[in-house]
């Protein structure tokens, strides 16, 4: 008999959860849709972004020409059905739009020793083998290293940070790397 009553009282949460868990879009099915919605917007250069999405929070990351670029991307992310919240790691280039990174003042000297920090930092993640070293961008301004790029796991991002702030001269580490499960 208390077999019974628990089936009854509990038909109607297991149907409800069932129906959650039937309902639920899947992280792959919410980054297609973000992906497919950005790319039909003609306001925005979606090929410079990279989509991410781990339980339900879309994480947005790469460097567009204007605010206005980066505004509508992040509503179109956040107007996707399936979407619970967004990360911005969308960069606004301040710089000229060709994709360079700006040029703080810097003297000869200085932009030898970022060039020669840049290069230690690749090296020793094309070395490691925890990292694929290939996938990730490198670039230093001022001794503060920024990493860019996609990479397999969070432990591999930690690597990667970890790596390049063992690097000598390395003041600072700024990761913008992306879990991609691809």
């Amino acid at each position: 008999m208390r077999t019974a009553n628990l089936l009854r009282l509990s038909w109607p949460v297991l149907l409800i959860t069932a129906l959650s868990i039937a309902c639920a879009r899947p992280d792959t099915v919410v980054t297609a849709e973000v992906r497919a919605r950005l790319a039909a917007d003609t306001t925005i250069n979606s090929s410079e972004l990279e989509v991410a999405t781990d339980k339900k929070v879309v994480t947005l990351t790469g460097n567009l020409n204007t605010q206005a670029e980066k505004d509508r991307a992040l509503e179109i992310a956040r107007s996707t059905s399936g979407v619970e919240n967004v990360v911005d790691m969308i960069s606004v280039r301040t710089g000229d739009v060709s994709g360079n990174a700006p040029e703080p003042d810097r003297t000869l000297g200085e932009h030898i020793d970022d060039a020669t920090i840049t290069a230690a930092v690749k090296s020793r993640l094309l070395e490691d083998p925890q990292v694929k070293g290939l996938k990730i961008d490198v670039d230093t301004r001022e001794g503060v290293v920024f990493l860019t790029g996609s990479v397999r796991s969070q432990q591999e991002s930690d690597r990667a940070v970890q790596v390049a702030r063992g690097t000598e001269h390395v003041k600072d580490v700024k990761p913008n790397l992306v879990v991609s499960r691809g």
